[in-house]
């Protein structure tokens, strides 16, 4: 743990912190460093059949290696224990929510997978459960089967198959999956080296807290009064409003490649917040000076938790799924798109040539360093 993180920590004595909650990102991002080294030792094996990876994608969300014609993309990711929340929802209102646990899923697979501009082909799902008992629910079950197949769908892939483990003592299913995307024509890779000083920040809403920050949402619904049948701000519950799936963004970035937009690169906002925002190696400073719509979800979040600005624009996407940046000559252009495609968007800042990394967040007197994200 960064020592300036540590010591937030111990003296904030009131508010909650994401590490609090056991989910301590400075703990895991080691590993993933370690892992990442590792990894790339294996890269030789793949010139036993002509390709090549891609160095640079190493660290990103999704990792990219050469064929003679096209860009092949891998991804494995997880919905963590949203699913959770589904089965505490599920016993409370008779309602399974699982087939927007499976949008929620494949969204978070996907929306890593076109960060570099890949759009994906196929997507394999991973179910594990404690007793395979869970299987005889023939409701939820094919809320989870449909929910996949339509979000398939909408990201434009194939379903091809999947795992599903039972893990004895597991307390609710783990959901988790995997993709192959590809890039062709080669030259609608998105490359972060492409990022340039003046580059605008271009924000695109999200539906609610997506799958990042359920550890922390659980344990504040257990100091609620009602737990997750706490009414919100606009009347909904609090559980409800949880499990929002997530969007799909493949659409977004397949119309913004084929418009002929130069996107230098993009962010999936998930875990580590707006930190996301300084993921590319080179040091720049990306200013924020609007923010989204704040959503009522996130306001309770920060209410109950409670959560100050710094915690929740650090772990929480905060009203923004998804990030690209692009030329300010190319800003209307990518504001028509995004749209034409039915979701909501702004620009949000500028990208400045910096010594150091900043996320620099100005209508909250936010500035995260570059020492705060260790994600390679």
């Amino acid at each position: 743990m960064h020592h300036h993180i540590k010591e937030r920590v111990m003296t904030q004595e009131k508010g909650m912190t994401y590490a609090g909650t056991g989910v301590d990102y400075d703990a895991m991002d080691p590993f993933k460093r370690l892992a990442q080294a590792s990894g790339r030792a294996t890269a030789v094996n793949l010139r036993r059949f002509g390709f090549n990876e891609i160095e640079w994608s190493r660290g990103e969300s999704v990792y990219l290696f050469e064929t003679p014609d096209c860009y092949l993309a891998h991804v494995e990711e997880g919905l963590g224990t949203k699913n959770w929340v589904a089965e505490a929802m599920y016993k409370l209102t008779g309602k399974t929510y699982y087939d927007q646990m499976a949008q929620d899923t494949v969204a978070m697979i996907v929306n890593d997978m076109i960060t570099l501009g890949a759009l994906p082909v196929s997507v394999a799902m991973h179910l594990a459960v404690g007793d395979s008992d869970w299987f005889k629910d023939e409701q939820r079950s094919t809320d989870l089967a449909i929910g996949w197949q339509k979000a398939c769908d909408k990201a434009g892939c194939v379903w091809g198959g999947g795992e599903t483990p039972t893990l004895k003592g597991l307390p609710d299913p783990l959901l988790a999956g995997s993709a192959l995307g590809i890039i062709k024509p080669k030259d609608r890779i998105i490359d972060p080296a492409n990022i340039r000083h003046g580059d605008a920040i271009i924000l695109v809403a999200s539906s609610g807290i997506h799958a990042n920050g359920l550890t922390l949402a659980r344990e504040i619904s257990e100091k609620l009064p009602k737990k997750y049948l706490t009414e919100l701000s606009d009347g909904r519950t609090y559980g409800e409003t949880l499990l929002d799936p997530t969007p799909i963004y493949v659409p977004l970035i397949e119309a913004c490649l084929n418009g002929g937009v130069d996107i230098h690169y993009t962010i999936n906002v998930t875990g580590h917040g707006w930190r996301k925002l300084m993921r590319a190696v080179k040091p720049f400073k990306y200013v924020v000076e609007v923010l989204p719509p704040q959503l009522p979800i996130f306001d309770f979040i920060q209410e109950h938790g409670p959560l100050d600005d710094r915690e929740a624009y650090g772990n929480l996407n905060m009203g923004a799924g998804f990030a690209l940046f692009v030329p300010e000559t190319h800003v209307a252009k990518t504001l028509e798109v995004i749209a034409k495609c039915g979701f909501d968007a702004l620009e949000a800042g500028h990208i400045e040539e910096s010594s150091q990394k900043q996320v620099i967040i100005e209508p909250k007197g936010l500035v995260y360093d570059g020492s705060e994200l260790g994600v390679r």
